[in-house]
């Protein structure tokens, strides 16, 4: 009986691991009209809504029904929107044009445009410090805004591109630098680099996840596809494990544990974190072709991918590459539940 008894345990216990780590699947895709590349898509879980940067614009959608609900035109390059929902603002990166646009949330109506440092990427805001950051390629720095009124206060000397970031536990915020392969983490007030973490194991970082329990950074690797486990605390790289191809953005579950990767390979890689050093494979889900990034809901626990379909033309020359482009009407937003 008492071996029956702990058979059953066991066999509980694995089913609730599987209940918490699989059964994700895609549900559906949003169609969003028009062509254009993509970049980062945001969620305002409060306010349900998207924002899915689509070449000259942002595309704003209901995140339950994936009706376009209104549009913020003139965003060239746009890479991404942050929303710094006490303020009642929102803000796009947008890359050509070496530009923010700060609008309304509630009118989407540009506001004003704030002039950052050249090509500015990944955007995100910090509640605490109340500022809102950009990431600048051109110029390989990071713009700090004062959320309130759009005002740049000053700039944090990253010394790299900076890519996904995320805000730790002791208040610094952690960003991944993708051209010197480390995490770079600065203070948001001060703007003064803090730490430098070379990640050693894996070249060109992009997405990145933070689990603020474990204090645990989950840095996702494009040059050999990886998940690298840093102790954020220290920069002790503690294990790495194999994602899909051409990572670009990482989500975490902080309820289940789950830790999400993105990759163009049409794949969403998810690991689960038993423990700070213990970590297995919880099965990849097959999205599509070019869903490199992604938004994390906390409210659904759904997923949300922009992805495309391209057209490639035969070069014209010998040893020159196709060209590809976009296939109309094929722009998606790709949604991955868990069932």
């Amino acid at each position: 009986m008492q071996v029956l008894t702990n058979l059953i345990a066991v066999l509980f216990s694995v089913s609730l691991l599987y209940q918490s780590a699989g059964h994700y699947k895609v549900e559906g895709r949003y169609p969003i009209p028009g062509g254009g590349g993509f970049d980062y898509i945001s969620i305002d879980s409060s306010a349900r809504r998207l924002y899915v940067s689509h070449g000259t614009q942002v595309d704003v959608l209901d995140a339950d029904t994936g009706k376009v609900v209104g549009t913020i035109p003139d965003t060239p390059g746009v890479h991404g929107a942050a929303i710094a929902s006490s303020f009642k603002h929102g803000f796009t990166s947008n890359g050509r044009e070496n530009k923010v646009s700060m609008f309304d949330p509630s009118t989407l109506k540009l506001i004003k445009k704030i002039d950052v440092g050249k090509g500015p990427d990944g955007i995100y805001y910090d509640p605490a410090s109340k500022r809102v950051f950009t990431n600048n390629h051109g110029t390989h720095d990071i713009t700090a805004i004062d959320a309130s009124n759009g005002e740049v206060v000053g700039t944090v000397k990253l010394e790299g591109d900076g890519e996904q970031a995320i805000i730790g536990a002791d208040g610094l915020i952690y960003v991944n630098s993708e051209d010197t392969a480390e995490v770079v983490a600065f203070d948001p007030k001060s703007l003064e680099v803090k730490k430098r973490f070379p990640i050693g194991v894996a070249k060109v970082p992009t997405g990145l996840a933070y689990d603020s329990k474990t204090n645990r950074l989950f840095i996702g690797c494009r040059n050999e596809p990886k998940m690298v486990v840093m102790d954020a605390s220290n920069g002790k790289v503690i294990s790495n494990f194999p994602i899909g191809g051409g990572v670009d953005f990482a989500g975490f579950d902080p309820t289940a544990n789950l830790i999400f990767f993105s990759c163009s390979d049409g794949t969403l890689s998810i690991y689960h974190e038993k423990s700070k050093d213990s970590y297995e494979d919880a099965g990849a889900v097959k999205t599509q072709p070019s869903a490199r990034t992604m938004a994390f809901d906390p409210k659904t626990k759904k997923i949300f991918l922009p992805a495309v379909e391209y057209l490639e033309t035969p070069a014209t020359e010998p040893g020159k590459r196709p060209q590809r482009t976009v296939k109309p009407g094929s722009f998606v937003i790709v949604v991955v539940g868990k069932s």
